[in-house]
C-alpha cells in the first residue's frame, strides 16, 4: 500500500479531522497519481465535514479538472473561488492558463494572462511557459517569441523548458535559423541543453531535408554526453524514409536494437510507410511482421499505410482485406483511412464502392474532410457527372451548414483550390461555360488563386462562345493574378480574335 493510500486510511480512521494543508497534501498526492475519482471523494467529504477549501484546495481541484480535459469545470471552480473572496495565487492562474492552453484556447488563456496582471499576481517562469506553450500550438510563434521578449524585459529567467518550446516551436514552421540562434542562447544564459531540445532541432533539419546537418548534430550526441532516444532514432528513421532513403531508414533500425535503443510504433510506421510509397509491399509486410514479434501491435497509421500502398500498386482487393482485418482487430478506422480507400477505388473508377464507403463513414460518425470532398468531386468529374459534383459541392460547402462547414476549415489545410479548379474544367470541358465562370470569379473571391489551365478552359470556352470582350477580360485578369498564360492560352485567343476580324485585341491586353 502506497504512501498516499496510508494517508487515505489516517484520514478516515482519525475522529479530528485533519488540518487543512494534511488535507491539501492528501488531495495533490491523489492527483499526482492519476487517482481523480479517490480525489473527488476526499473532496466531497471534506466539505461534508465542513473544511472551509483555501486557494491551494482550489489550485489542486482546477488542476485535476485540466489533467482530465474538463476545462469548463476547472473555470467554474475558478470563479466560485473569486466569489468566496479567495485571492488566486501565480499557481492558481499558471494552472488554469496551462489547461487552456493544452486545449488550444489560447484567447481565453490571454484574457486569463491579461486579468492576472491586472490583479496585481505576476507571473513566474511557468506562466511564461505555459502562454508561451499554448501560441506556439496553434503556430503563432512570433507571439511567443514576443511573449519571451517582454519576459526578459519583466526579469524573470528562461530556463530549459523555455527555449524547449521556442526551438520546437521555430523548427515546425521550419524557421532553423532562428531555432539554432536560440539554441546558441541556452549557452548565454548558462542553461545546459537536454535530450529534448537535440530531438526539436534534428526534426526540424529532418523536415527540411537537411540530412548534412541532421547527421551532423547526431554525431555530436556522444560527444556531449548525451544518449540517443527512442525518439532520437524515429525522427531520423521518418526523415529518410520521408526523402526515399528507405533503406538507410532500414538500415538505422538495426542499428538501435544494437544499440539497445527498441523501435516504437511510429519507428516502424515511418519505414512501413516508406516502402509502401516506394511500392515495396513485400518490404512493408516484413516489416509490419518484425513489428507484431517485437509485440508492437499494429495501429490505424500502420493499416492505412498498408492500404494505400495496395491502392496505388492497383490491388484494391488487398486493400479491402487489409481494411477488414483491421475492423475484425477492433481498430476503429478514421478519415485518413477512409479516405485512402475512397481514393483508391475512385481511381480505378469503382464510383458504386467509393461512394458506398462514403456513406458508411457518415453513418459510423466520421465526418469527411477536405481531402475526401475532393476525392469524390474529382471522381464524379472524371466520370463525367460534373452536375453530380457541383451539387456535392454545394452540400458540403453550404455556409448555412456550419458544422461541415467547420469541419473543412478544422482540418488544417485549404485545397479549396484543387475542388475549384476540378469543377471549373470539368464544367468548362461539359460546355457549361457561365457555370464554370461563376465557379472561378466565387474562387477569386475566396482568395484562392486559378492555375494557367483553368483560365484556359474558361477562355477557350468564352471563345467558342463568340464572347472575345469577356475572354479577353479573363486574360486580363489572369495576367494582373501573375499567371503567366502558357502556349495554348494564346493560341486559342489569338486564333479566335483573328477569326471574329479583331486581331488586334488580344496585343492591346498583352
Amino acid at each position: 500500500m502506497g504512501l498516499v493510500d496510508e494517508a487515505c486510511w489516517v484520514y478516515y480512521k482519525v475522529k479530528v479531522l485533519p488540518a487543512i494543508p494534511a488535507c491539501n497534501s492528501l488531495l495533490n498526492g491523489f492527483v499526482k497519481m492519476g487517482r481523480f475519482n479517490s480525489m473527488w471523494e476526499i473532496y466531497g467529504d471534506m466539505k461534508r465535514r465542513g473544511v472551509v477549501a483555501n486557494v491551494v484546495t482550489y489550485s489542486t481541484l482546477i488542476n485535476a479538472c485540466c489533467n482530465q480535459g474538463d476545462i469548463v469545470k476547472a473555470r467554474v471552480l475558478f470563479e466560485e473561488m473569486v466569489e468566496k473572496g479567495i485571492k488566486p495565487s501565480v499557481v492558481t492562474y499558471t494552472t488554469l492558463i496551462c489547461g487552456l492552453c493544452r486545449e488550444s484556447k489560447i484567447e481565453e488563456a490571454v484574457e486569463l494572462f491579461t486579468v492576472m496582471w491586472k490583479c496585481g499576481v505576476e507571473p513566474n517562469i511557468y506562466t511564461y511557459n505555459a502562454m508561451m506553450d499554448g501560441y506556439c500550438r496553434v503556430t503563432r510563434v512570433g507571439k511567443a517569441l514576443s511573449l519571451y521578449e517582454a519576459m526578459l524585459v519583466d526579469g524573470v529567467q528562461p530556463n530549459v523548458v523555455t527555449f524547449g518550446i521556442l526551438i520546437d516551436g521555430l523548427c515546425r514552421i521550419g524557421e532553423l535559423g532562428k531555432a539554432n540562434a536560440h539554441f546558441g542562447n541556452m549557452f548565454k544564459f548558462g542553461i545546459p541543453f537536454n535530450i529534448y531540445v537535440y530531438n526539436s532541432l534534428l526534426d526540424g533539419h529532418c523536415k527540411l531535408g537537411d540530412f548534412t546537418e541532421a547527421l551532423q548534430l547526431f554525431s555530436k550526441f556522444s560527444i556531449l554526453g548525451l544518449t540517443p532516444d527512442v525518439f532520437t532514432y524515429s525522427i531520423l528513421v521518418k526523415g529518410l524514409c520521408d526523402a526515399k532513403r528507405v533503406d538507410e531508414g532500414a538500415d538505422l533500425l538495426i542499428k538501435m536494437q544494437q544499440e539497445g535503443v527498441l523501435g516504437n510504433a511510429a519507428t516502424y510506421n515511418a519505414l512501413i510507410d516508406g516502402y509502401c510509397k516506394e511500392r515495396n509491399m513485400d518490404k512493408a509486410l516484413k516489416v509490419c511482421s518484425q513489428m507484431t514479434e517485437k509485440n508492437i501491435e499494429p495501429n490505424i497509421i500502420t493499416f492505412t499505410s498498408l492500404i494505400n500502398g495496395y491502392c496505388n500498386e492497383k490491388k484494391i482487393e488487398a486493400a479491402m482485406g487489409i481494411y477488414s482485418e483491421m475492423v475484425i482487430k477492433g481498430i476503429v478506422p478514421d478519415v485518413v483511412c477512409y479516405t485512402a480507400l475512397i481514393h483508391g477505388h475512385l481511381k480505378y473508377g469503382n464510383m458504386k464502392e467509393a461512394f458506398q464507403l462514403y456513406k458508411e463513414m457518415n453513418e459510423v460518425g466520421v465526418t469527411p474532410n477536405i481531402f475526401t470532398l475532393s476525392c469524390l468531386i474529382d471522381g464524379l468529374c472524371k466520370d463525367g457527372r460534373s452536375r453530380d459534383a457541383v451539387k456535392l459541392f454545394l452540400e458540403k460547402m453550404d455556409p448555412n451548414s456550419k458544422r461541415e462547414t467547420n469541419q473543412i476549415e478544422d482540418s488544417g489545410c485549404s485545397p479549396n483550390s484543387v475542388i475549384y479548379m476540378t469543377l471549373i474544367c470539368s464544367l468548362g470541358k461539359d460546355g457549361h461555360i457561365f457555370k464554370a465562370s461563376n465557379f472561378l470569379k466565387e474562387m477569386r473571391a475566396c482568395g484562392l488563386i486559378p492555375d494557367a489551365l483553368t483560365y484556359t478552359v474558361i477562355i477557350q470556352g468564352q471563345c467558342q462562345l463568340k464572347r472575345i470582350l469577356n475572354a479577353t477580360m479573363w486574360f486580363a485578369d489572369m495576367l494582373k493574378m501573375g499567371i503567366v498564360p502558357n502556349a495554348v492560352t494564346y493560341h486559342v485567343l489569338a486564333n479566335s480574335c483573328k477569326e471574329h476580324g479583331d486581331a488586334n485585341s488580344v496585343l492591346r491586353v498583352i
